[in-house]
């Protein structure tokens, strides 16, 4: 089975979608399917990003081909178009990840003309909040004259949680909806060490973590409103808020801390990766994410694999499982609420924090592990090609 998987942007920028997609070409390869990607040369703010362009480039175990992006908005990439109608054929099935994009569009058009099936994965993209927040005329038109056609003509549509199914079918478009949460892979075993090394303002006591992207969605204002309420409170405790996302926003983020009276309760390191992460989800007392949307929470689901209790926002896709499943609590985005979730995170003994650890392990291992993920991917594509 040839797979091709198409999504706007590799950039580590936009964090979930790229870990995701890595995620699942290494689940996909290791059932026996042979993977492709094509993409863009998108690199968010930064400009592009350092690859051949329109060559095969051996990364993360598959082949990936980048082609020039042209404009930033929408992430046009013509050549992407062209190559997408030339080959499409090539492939027993096409993959496309998000919604209200260039490269999307293009691949569900070329897949159709070519009669090869489709699978859409809209990436939160119908979500309520996601539709109405950005440009939502423009949305609402392109829902109709463009990603409409291509919901409809998917054999299947991705959605990896019950809750992102729900919010996307309210829109009314008639579409084959299957439910397939995103899976992640354990981090090699280690502790705080090196991020305590790294970033000496953490200081030896316990900390709280955020780590997703910093963007007006996850909710940051309300979490750093709530901590000048919870701070004074734990002198001893600090806020590790790490990930990257646009300067302006980051200013000002940093800026509201200061006149919070928090500045020195809270470490930036930016966007964290590979050990250092691994040893900041080792430490740290809970994992903290209270999003006003969350179509996955692929952060989240991390944190658990890691034994972390989560503090969520509602409008976490897998909250309600994990509030279920007593690893987490679940808020409300306002301050006040997200306060007292954080509260009883940092109130925890010693023997609640060991029963919440395991029962985070094992709805991760069960519901979020990426062997189930690729099982269920392999599957639903045998099921589509009658194989």
């Amino acid at each position: 089975m040839r797979v091709l998987h198409v999504i706007p942007s590799l950039s580590l920028e936009h964090g979930g979608p790229t870990r995701a997609l890595a995620m699942m070409e290494r689940a996909l390869t290791a059932e026996g399917v042979t993977v492709e990607t094509a993409t863009s040369d998108d690199d968010g703010p930064q400009g592009r990003l350092n690859r051949p362009l329109a060559v095969p480039v051996p990364e993360n175990g598959v082949v990936r081909r980048y082609f020039p992006r042209r404009t930033v908005f929408y992430k046009a990439s013509p050549a992407l178009g062209r190559w997408l109608a030339d080959h499409v054929r090539d492939y027993d099935l096409v993959h496309i990840h998000a919604l209200f994009s260039y490269s999307s569009i293009a691949a569900a058009r070329a897949a159709r003309r070519a009669g090869v099936p489709y699978v859409l994965r809209p990436l939160g993209t119908l979500a309520r909040y996601g539709v109405t927040q950005r440009r939502p005329w423009l949305k609402r038109a392109s829902l109709v004259l463009f990603e409409g056609p291509a919901l409809r003509g998917a054999a299947a549509v991705h959605f990896t949680s019950e809750e992102e199914r729900i919010e996307a079918e309210a829109w009314g478009i008639p579409m084959r909806s299957r439910v397939l949460p995103l899976g992640v892979e354990p981090l090699a075993a280690t502790d705080d060490t090196l991020v305590r090394r790294q970033f000496p303002a953490l200081g030896e006591g316990p900390y709280l973590l955020y780590l997703s992207r910093l963007d007006p969605k996850k909710n940051l204002e309300g979490l750093l409103d709530a901590w000048a309420l919870v701070a004074p409170q734990c002198p001893a405790v600090q806020l590790l808020v790490a990930g990257g996302g646009e300067p302006g926003y980051a200013a000002a983020l940093r800026a509201r801390a200061a006149a919070l009276g928090v500045s020195t309760r809270v470490v930036w390191p930016g966007p964290i990766d590979g050990e250092i992460k691994a040893s900041a989800l080792a430490g740290a007392q809970a994992f903290v994410l209270p999003s006003f949307s969350e179509n996955f929470g692929i952060a989240a689901a991390e944190a658990l694999m890691a034994g972390l209790p989560c503090v969520l926002g509602r409008g976490v896709a897998i909250a309600a499982e994990v509030e279920a499943a007593g690893a987490g609590w679940v808020t409300l985005p306002d301050a006040q609420h997200v306060a007292e979730a954080l509260r009883q995170a940092l109130a925890m003994n010693s023997d609640q924090r060991t029963a919440m650890a395991r029962a985070a392990r094992d709805l991760a291992d069960r519901r979020f592990s990426a062997q189930a993920m690729g099982r269920g991917l392999v599957a639903l594509y045998r099921e589509i090609l009658g194989v």
